[in-house]
Formats: structure tokens, sequence, C-alpha cells
């Protein structure tokens, strides 16, 4: 596609401005991260001495080290489970057109209308009556329910665009089901399968709201979760609160830049059918 040079500079302009605004807010953060403790950040001034050593101090007070365990333990419990019971509802409502599929189907739609806010009194009833609340399980269990509606819409939509050409030709060489779908189907989904992954460790890594309802020990949160009680605790230190947000922040932009890839893989593939 060729572009006139006004073009090009418009798309380079709001390129440009995308950016800024973008990475404003990180700056600033930055910025009063490194000032000195017992100072008010003010504006975007960058500090003559920037004492790194408040993200030291932030790891320490927060407990980030234990912080970062049980957010790990969380994801582990989320995202696999929740991306190998998607994928395997995505083949069966997208490409073996089960019975009964189109209104299953229907109802996880309903559940995409849903917000967290309107099921969290619910659930923590529910994990109260299970004995759960103040655990890890009591994070790990509704986040998988709730992220299924979106979980399988992802992968019935990439399933429903495969060639059925692909399983003829299959079951003519004696395929089974689970043959198809482990061998034909699962490798053709890994872009699919790897934007949602990395979808749902975002959300999970950085979900507030179940962990400071249902949660009340601060070191079995999600890191995002526990900066509620970091903010309670250090609110009136905005250096520290800054520079302890940004170290929870820190693994989330790691994940996205090392992985962002195989997401936009994902993203163009479904964006161009045959």
């Amino acid at each position: 596609m060729n572009l006139s040079r006004r073009e090009w500079l418009t798309g380079r302009v709001f390129l440009i401005a995308l950016v800024l605004v973008t990475l404003l807010p990180f700056v600033s953060m930055l910025s009063a991260a490194l000032q000195p403790r017992g100072t008010v950040p003010t504006g975007l001034a960058w500090p003559s001495d920037p004492q790194w050593g408040n993200f030291v101090d932030a790891f320490t007070a927060a407990n980030m080290a234990a912080l970062l365990r049980s957010s790990l333990l969380i994801v582990v419990g989320v995202v696999p489970v929740s991306v190998v019971i998607a994928t395997m509802a995505g083949f069966g409502l997208g490409h073996l057109r089960v019975p009964g599929g189109r209104f299953a189907f229907g109802l996880l739609l309903l559940g995409l209308t849903l917000p967290f806010e309107a099921v969290i009194t619910p659930i923590y009833y529910q994990m109260r009556d299970l004995g759960l609340l103040n655990t890890r399980w009591a994070i790990i269990l509704p986040l998988i329910a709730l992220y299924m509606p979106f979980a399988v819409f992802w992968m019935r939509a990439h399933f429903s665009n495969v060639p059925t050409e692909l399983s003829e030709a299959a079951r003519m060489d004696g395929s089974s089901t689970w043959q198809l779908f482990w061998r034909i189907q699962v490798p053709l989904a890994r872009p699919a399968i790897a934007s949602l992954t990395i979808l749902l460790f975002l959300w999970t890594w950085n979900q507030f709201l179940l962990a400071i309802v249902l949660v009340d020990d601060a070191t079995k949160r999600t890191m995002a979760g526990a900066l509620g009680a970091f903010q309670g605790q250090w609110g009136t230190d905005l250096v520290l609160l800054c520079a302890g947000s940004l170290l929870i922040l820190t693994p989330t932009l790691i994940v996205f830049v090392i992985f962002q890839r195989q997401f936009i893989k994902a993203l163009l593939q479904g964006s161009v059918k045959g």
C-alpha cells in the first residue's frame, strides 16, 4: 500500500502521541519512586540523586518474595487447568458440533456478560461454606470458573475456522476423535492456545477484587491483591508505594514483551480466513 507523505506523517504523529500517553504514567511513577524517602513527589521532576535503593526497601517491606511465590502458585493453579478445559470444550463446540452445543455456547455467552463485582457476594458465601476462605483455593477455583466463558469462546473461534477437510482426511486414515484432537487440531491451535495462556496469566496475576475479598492473609494473595494491604500500611509514603507498584507490574510487562509475537500472531490468524 502506497501512502502519501501527509498520511505517513499523520500516522507517525498519532503513533508517537499514543506511545507518550501510554508511557507517561510509568515515567511519572518511576520518577516518584526514585525520590528521597519522606518527600512528596510532584510532577515529572527527575531527582538529581536517584534513590534506587527504594526498590530494595519496597521489596523487603512488602515481603515481595512471599507474594511472588503466592502469585506463582495461583497462576499455576488457574492457567493450565483453564487452558486445557477451554481447548477441549472449544474443540467440541467449534469443530465436532456436539448435540446441544449451541445451547451450551449460549449459556457461556451469558457468562461473558457477568462482571466479577456481580458475583463476588455469592462466591464469598460459597467459599465460606466450603471452608476455603483465606486460602489460595478461594482464588483459584472461582477464577477458573469465571475465566471459562471467555476461554471457551476464544478457542471455539479458532476451531470453527479450521477446514473440515483436515478432519475428514484424518478420519479416512483411521484416526480416532482423541487422535484427531491431540495430533492434528492442538498443533494447529498453538497460537490461539499461547495467546489465551498469556491473557489468563496477565488477568490472574493482576487479579485484585477476589484476592482482597476472599483472602485476609496478604501473603496468600496475588501480588496485585497484596497491594491493597501494602497501600494501607505505607499509604503515606508515596515514594515507597510507587516503588512497590512498579515491582508488582514488572513481571506482567516482562511476560508480555517476551510473548508479544505469539499473541499478535494469534490475533492476526483470526483476521484472515482461507
